[in-house]
């Protein structure tokens, strides 16, 4: 990540009042003077958050329990920085944007006992984050992250059934107040619905060498923190993972002088903005790596989803987890333009040893093979295999491997986190790319190590029946508007829910063959999976190709109609050309929508190919229409889509 700083003087309508013992009142506004911070500092830092006159979070707090006491409790405000800040950040790997402004108005307040609060106010947001200036290490007992709701809103959460989860649950939806501190916690993000105008995407940036949050109820609407604590003993669990045996009674042993995750706030008056945001990305720490020039997002035919089951008359072998089937792979991949092929499990002889491949599979020769057709391979690990090898970098580096697909971490406690960045910075150093599976959400360690390129901790398509649009609509206004997310789409059999029915090797999803087709523009990933058979690929050719023209990095990134939970539509261009995606839910039979292209260059015909649902695609799914016609900068689109539907295009 470049940035371009240029520091400028701001007013930040700041007003103290009040000395000693008296409650302090601070007021933190954005830069263009919608979003208001108002804190107050008395037994606690006290903070409201406003959108306008409306006032959507009241007299939420913040305090960090150290082994040494509570900094926050009882704050004693020494000074206060302020400062405004107006620079552009060029992402390496651009999900959204190929450059991005940020600019926010900030406020640093330094108490006694040697710790700092930073607040920073967006145009469509707030973040915090505490710092410390203590000697030598700490351990933070607990964080308190407690947030109340002036009236009865709606949470949309993921709910696990305690911190060893993949992160994987379909959305609940639960009403604020009714949300108890003994029910199930969340992970985060977090979308709050004010059941007004506005929402609140909640989330955090910057972690390193600290758990991860999760969310409880409190029985008195509103939430609170709770992190799992750092474990210290384990045991055998299988050839995946480990079991922890026992932990301490900290969530975090770390350097006294540092700065800690942010938490943050995205505010929205439209669900557009929610998509559209690059909050992580203005809150994470830039790039470390000196040449990141290697680093290449691009799309993978990926074997596991199908069963590696090609067959037809041009497939004169017995398909499988072998040469003659990988070799197949890359053909494919070779004829569309496809950058990787990811081996998944049984490419090794053993789950236990990275360096043994299956004797099937001739891996070297694959390799070669894939080089000769300029077909990267990509192998799949587990992340205890990766733990307890970690100098298989440097030899799949040296054989010419171009990325692992990491799996199972299933936990976000400290040890878990430092073990992402562990894995982020050898692979960088032996120019490998990871792609992180059972994995939390994203937090700013794809900003820092670009080679990371996406994270699942989705319910994604490997669910088969169990991922279906009524859930996964909420993925680009929840969990893939905070990171890269690796959903798997691609499917070329589809069906509607009421008849769905399916298994490896012939995987069927829920939702149209359009909607499958719109998933490419909407979802955002750096490593783009096509996760369905080649001999499928083949037989839809004209699906396949417009697949595979659609980018994994862009320029620029548009909602044009958003409606969390339903459906949304969003316009992306990369150089001149410009996708179009659409998806929508299993709530109307057929839904009508219109939209501009007001965002095309001025002066430009331009040529459109449409795939859309056909007559007869809310029964039979597979039922699509391609269409081509001529459009203009201010042209109007009709655009239909049937439920669990979807509508696709590409501009040139």
């Amino acid at each position: 990540m470049m940035i371009k700083n240029c520091w400028l003087l701001g007013f930040l309508y700041l007003f103290l009042s009040g000395t000693g013992a008296q409650a302090q009142s601070i007021q933190l506004k954005s830069p263009n003077g919608a979003i208001t911070v108002s804190l107050k500092l008395t037994d606690k830092i006290y903070y409201t958050l406003s959108y306008g006159n409306e006032v959507l979070l009241k007299d939420n707090f913040l305090q960090l329990n150290l082994r040494t006491g509570a900094l926050g409790e009882k704050p004693k405000l020494k000074n206060k920085k302020l400062k405004t800040v107006s620079n552009t950040i060029n992402p390496l790997v651009p999900l959204k944007y190929a450059t991005v402004n940020n600019r926010y108005n900030q406020l640093e307040l330094n108490f006694k006992g040697d710790y700092s609060v930073e607040f920073r106010a967006f145009d469509d947001g707030i973040a915090y984050r505490f710092i410390t200036h203590k000697k030598g290490e700490v351990e933070v007992l607990s964080e308190d992250f407690g947030i109340h709701f002036p009236s009865a809103y709606q949470a949309h959460v993921q709910q696990p059934n305690g911190f060893k989860t993949s992160y994987e649950e379909p959305y609940s939806a639960i009403v604020t107040q009714d949300w108890k501190s003994t029910d199930k916690m969340a992970t985060l993000p977090v979308l709050i619905d004010t059941k007004k105008q506005y929402k609140l995407l909640i989330s955090e940036a910057d972690l390193r060498d600290y758990p991860c949050m999760f969310l409880k109820g409190t029985g008195n609407n509103g939430m609170q923190a709770t992190f799992p604590k750092v474990p210290l003993t384990f045991g055998p669990d299988g050839d995946r993972s480990l079991k922890i045996e026992k932990e301490a009674d900290y969530i975090a042993k770390t350097a006294g002088e540092r700065t800690y995750p942010w938490r943050y706030f995205v505010l929205t008056k439209d669900d557009k903005q929610l998509v559209e945001n690059t909050m992580t990305l203005k809150l994470s720490a830039p790039n470390e790596l000196a040449d990141p020039s290697w680093i290449k997002p691009g799309q993978v035919s990926w074997e596991w989803w199908n069963d590696a089951s090609p067959y037809g008359p041009d497939v004169n072998f017995v398909s499988g987890y072998n040469l003659e089937t990988y070799k197949y792979y890359i053909d494919f991949a070779a004829k569309f333009g496809i950058s990787y092929i990811l081996m998944d499990e049984g490419w090794a002889k053993s789950t236990l040893d990275p360096f043994t491949p299956n004797p099937k599979v001739d891996l070297h020769e694959l390799i070669r093979y894939g080089k000769e057709k300029n077909v990267g391979v990509v192998l799949w690990l587990t992340w205890l295999t990766v733990e307890n090898h970690f100098d298989l970098f440097k030899t799949f580096h040296e054989w010419g491997i171009k990325g692992v697909k990491i799996d199972f971490m299933d936990r976000s406690d400290q040890w878990m986190v430092n073990y992402y960045e562990r894995v982020a910075k050898e692979a960088a150093k032996h120019h490998l790319f990871v792609d992180f599976h059972g994995a939390f959400k994203p937090a700013g360690l794809e900003y820092r190590y670009p080679n990371v390129l996406s994270y699942e901790g989705v319910r994604g398509m490997e669910q088969m029946g169990g991922c279906y649009p009524d859930n996964s609509i909420y993925f680009p206004f929840i969990r893939n508007a905070v990171g890269p997310m690796d959903y798997t789409p691609g499917a070329m059999i589809n069906m509607q829910p009421d008849v769905y029915q399916a298994a490896r090797p012939n995987a069927a999803s829920i939702g149209t063959r359009a909607y499958q087709l719109a998933l490419y523009v909407v979802f955002e990933s750096g490593i783009q999976m096509l996760a369905d058979n080649p001999t499928l690929y083949y037989r839809n050719e004209d699906c396949t190709r417009f697949i595979t023209q659609v980018p994994t990095t862009w320029d620029e990134t548009k909602a044009l109609v958003a409606k969390a939970g339903e459906v949304l539509v969003v316009a992306k261009r990369k150089g001149n050309k410009w996708f179009i995606g659409g998806m929508t839910n299993n709530k109307e039979e057929v839904r009508q929508l219109t939209i501009n292209l007001d965002f095309l260059q001025e002066g430009t015909t331009y040529h459109l190919t449409s795939f859309e649902d056909g007559i007869n695609a809310g029964r039979q799914a597979m039922d699509y229409r391609r269409k081509e016609l001529t459009v203009r900068k201010g042209d109007q689109l009709s655009l239909k889509m049937v439920r669990n539907g979807g509508w696709a295009a590409v501009l040139e």
